[in-house]
């Protein structure tokens, strides 16, 4: 019942995209020592989100066109400069990205339980 509402999804989308930078900051630091590995990175939630933007709807023909709620973010290579035996993982950027992931699915399951909240007490319980 709760996922049909905007909020509600766009919280899971921020969680799950949250999730998603993690494993690839993982892999990424899992890799700092393989010659030759490329880091990798995905988008910021916000600049996904500006892409796709949420999902709208069309109550007059005269609206704009709904789009999906952005999910499908891709990994890009991460531009830096590689050391001398080709890997481009930098530990402190990692270290960085995985702190600033975390906060991004702290935030998530934040404004997911104060939705709730807000329902809760619409509802009266």
């Amino acid at each position: 019942m709760y996922e049909n509402l905007a909020l509600i999804r766009t919280s899971a989308a921020m969680a799950q995209h949250a999730g998603a930078r993690q494993a690839i900051i993982a892999a990424n630091l899992a890799n700092a020592d393989t010659p030759g590995y490329r880091a990798m990175a995905l988008s910021a939630f916000a600049a996904t989100l500006r892409d796709g933007g949420p999902a709208l709807s069309r109550t007059r023909p005269g609206h704009l066109g709904a789009r999906p709620l952005a999910s499908g973010a891709e990994a890009a290579e991460r531009t830096v400069e590689p050391s001398p035996n080709g890997n481009s993982v930098s530990i402190e950027q990692e270290m960085l990205a995985s702190v600033e992931s975390m906060r991004e699915h702290s935030r998530a399951l934040a404004i997911w339980r104060h939705s709730i909240g807000v329902i809760r007490t619409s509802l009266g319980r």
